[in-house]
């Protein structure tokens, strides 16, 4: 009687963690793949250089690449569900701040956001691995797919967003506030857990095996991978629609064509993170990520809007493919949540400082030579050893 009973509930806190991790992923990207669209529009309203313009893409990462090593101590100290809970409290706050409309308060909330979608980027691979052991290629799956969906959905709906409400730029990126408003209620059954996650305590045993991964080659180069493949998509959710804008198409289809690259992100984050995790070795598939990306940025060079749609679904695949190994391997190449909390955390600390040069050295190439075909080029040395890290990574080893 007792255990027929206990099944249900069970099954319910399951189906309320999976939820809940559906709705924090909703909340990773959407903030950040809304600016792109628009970054024309606020240009113009602050008076913006194209290199000023991306440091509002760029100011996330660095709080990304700053505070990613500082967060696994952090969740250590305070429980993982908490720390998770107060980072979309701070989302919130920094949405909001974002959309007033000042060239302060853009860069005060841009930092913000940054560091709210710090927390779930570091922690959320090592919560699956608490939460899913058993599943964690199929939960990674629809956390990738939730964080990528919304973030096509932003990219698509962003311009639209502001005219339908006639607040402009300040509502195309300050809706999503709803999406985190959203993310706290869910998370609230989480906070109730007879046993929350705390990292120091579940794993104690663990922590005594201490590992200087700053000196394995194979967490360095899950890092340059994580890094290099991040600063491709930034770059393009910064600067594609204008980009696009510049060559001749109008600024609605410019918005969308961001969302066909992501879009095209949706099956190979949930399809590649279930075969990477059921597969030994993943060099094949960093190999594949590298290939992809070369091809869709030589056809933008060679085509330019002619082509468009298909070299964003090329990169949409494979840099839904890079995303999906990138925060698998957090979790492939260690044996514990523990280790790869700290893999996680080196690897988005290390790799976000790359990805931060990114969108201003993509803009800055354009205010200096006054042509975007260079900044492509940029993209395309990048997409090179994207291809030598993710086979270097994929290797079927631990760094453990």
């Amino acid at each position: 009687m007792h255990s027929t009973e206990a099944h249900p509930v069970s099954r319910i806190k399951r189906f309320l963690t999976i939820l809940a991790v559906l709705f924090f992923a909703a909340n990773l990207r959407a903030p950040l793949t809304s600016v792109g669209p628009v970054i024309g529009e606020i240009s113009e309203y602050l008076s913006l250089s194209k290199t000023v313009a991306g440091m509002l893409t760029t100011l996330p990462l660095l709080a990304f690449g700053v505070l990613s090593s500082l967060i696994p101590r952090t969740s250590q100290r305070y429980g993982m569900e908490l720390v998770l809970f107060f980072s979309l409290i701070l989302l919130v706050l920094g949405l909001g701040v974002r959309s007033i409309g000042s060239l302060f308060t853009l860069f005060i909330g841009a930092a913000l956001v940054g560091t709210a979608i710090t927390f779930g980027n570091v922690l959320m691979p090592a919560f699956i691995k608490i939460k899913f052991p058993k599943k964690i290629g199929i939960i990674m799956g629809i956390y990738s797919v939730g964080m990528n969906l919304t973030a096509a959905l932003a990219a698509g709906l962003s311009i639209g967003i502001g005219r339908w409400t006639g607040m402009g730029w300040k509502a195309s990126i300050g809706i999503w506030i709803l999406f985190s408003i959203i993310g706290i209620l869910i998370w609230i059954p989480q906070l109730l857990s007879k046993k929350p996650i705390n990292t120091k305590a579940s794993n104690q045993k663990e922590a005594k095996e201490k590992v200087n991964i700053f000196t394995s080659k194979l967490a360095w180069a899950v890092t340059v991978f994580m890094g290099l493949q991040s600063l491709i998509f930034y770059c393009l959710s910064a600067w594609l629609p204008k980009v696009a804008q510049d060559w001749g198409m109008s600024i609605d289809a410019s918005g969308w064509i961001l969302s066909y690259l992501q879009f095209a992100q949706l099956p190979t984050t949930f399809i590649g993170s279930i075969i990477a995790a059921r597969i030994r070795d993943q060099r094949i598939l960093g190999a594949i990520t590298g290939v992809l990306l070369i091809i869709g940025i030589i056809g933008i060079l060679l085509f330019k809007t002619q082509w468009i749609i298909l070299c964003c679904v090329l990169l949409g695949i494979g840099s839904g493919l890079a995303f999906s190994l990138s925060m698998l391997l957090f979790v492939l190449r260690t044996q514990s949540s523990h280790g790869a909390a700290k893999l996680s955390g080196m690897a988005q600390s290390f790799g976000y400082l790359i990805a931060a040069t990114g969108p201003p050295i993509f803009g800055s190439i354009y205010d200096i030579y006054n042509s975007w075909t260079l900044s492509f080029v940029f993209l395309l040395i990048v997409s090179l050893f994207i291809l030598l890290a993710g086979i270097i990574a994929g290797q079927d080893r631990f760094i453990e």
